[in-house]
């Protein structure tokens, strides 16, 4: 069983007999291992950092009249905005002010697509 996982990892053929001392190329390892570093960066990496870049884009854009939803899922309209936190207009009089990073979703352009 070892001796078929290592010929398979360093790339020798399965019917080559294992002399003892004989080693075995290291490229086939590093590319299976690069291929995986590549994978792992295009499907969890770089949407990642894509998604990121989008939120703090929109967290740094706000503005008076957005309506937006915060982490805990509170709905409501920004009355003011300043550098860290905004004030939100939740219904009637109610108002929080909460940080900009608690601040996930613009639901204005979603309302307006319905």
């Amino acid at each position: 069983m070892n001796q078929l996982l290592f010929t398979i990892l360093m790339g020798a053929p399965a019917d080559a007999p294992a002399q003892a001392g004989q080693q075995g190329s290291a490229l086939p390892t590093i590319i299976m291992f690069a291929a995986i570093i590549l994978v792992m960066w295009l499907f969890m990496i770089r949407p990642q950092r894509k998604q990121q870049k989008e939120l703090n884009e929109f967290r740094s854009g706000l503005k008076k009249g957005d309506k937006v939803v915060t982490v805990g899922g509170i709905y409501g309209e920004i009355v003011e905005v300043s550098e860290k936190t905004v004030l939100i207009r939740v219904d009637g009089d109610v108002k929080l002010r909460v940080d900009k990073q608690g601040l996930v979703k613009d639901y204005s352009e979603a309302e307006q697509q319905k």
